[in-house]
């Protein structure tokens, strides 16, 4: 048994090797469930209400557990802490708004604003998930209807394990 990060132990048993993170066996030989995605298509939010933001475009997705065809949510199979990332930019000037993390569908964390020749809105959580029924999403909120941006770097949805149960 050797530590190679500070929650990150690697077993050999038998020739094979089993990674394990904070106390729980991962899948796919060690990968940790870790997803990033952005929106490719533009959608239209109305104003002053809470919208599910579509993200259709994974960049990387190691246990499959993110859908980008129908619910657009992440449903992770390893119980653990997740660190958890979203962004929704307006594609417009400026507007007042949120972004949200929902939690199993009720909203659960709320983000913040930042101007930035426009109106991007970031929410930064750490979430527990218990690897089997809970899931997460992203919403977004624009006081003004308008059209979200979608670009890779301003659009995204984001989430890895960063401790297991």
């Amino acid at each position: 048994r050797s530590t190679l990060f500070p929650y990150t132990t690697l077993f050999r048993s038998s020739g094979v090797l089993t990674f394990q993170q904070g106390g729980v066996s991962l899948p796919n030989g060690g990968v940790a469930p870790t997803f990033s995605a952005y929106q490719s298509s533009a959608q239209t939010l109305s104003s002053s209400t809470n919208t599910k933001i579509q993200f259709q475009t994974e960049e990387f997705d190691t246990n499959n557990n993110f859908d980008s065809m129908t619910n657009y949510r992440f449903t992770p199979t390893v119980a653990g802490y997740y660190q958890v990332n979203g962004a929704v930019r307006a594609s417009a000037s400026f507007t007042t708004g949120s972004v949200f993390v929902y939690k199993n569908g009720s909203s659960f964390k709320q983000g913040t604003f930042m101007q930035t020749n426009g109106a991007q809105f970031i929410v930064s959580a750490l979430i527990y998930l218990n690897g089997s029924t809970d899931y997460i999403e992203i919403y977004g909120n624009f006081a003004t209807g308008q059209n979200t941006s979608a670009q890779l770097q301003e659009t995204y949805f984001q989430a890895c394990l960063v401790r297991g149960a």
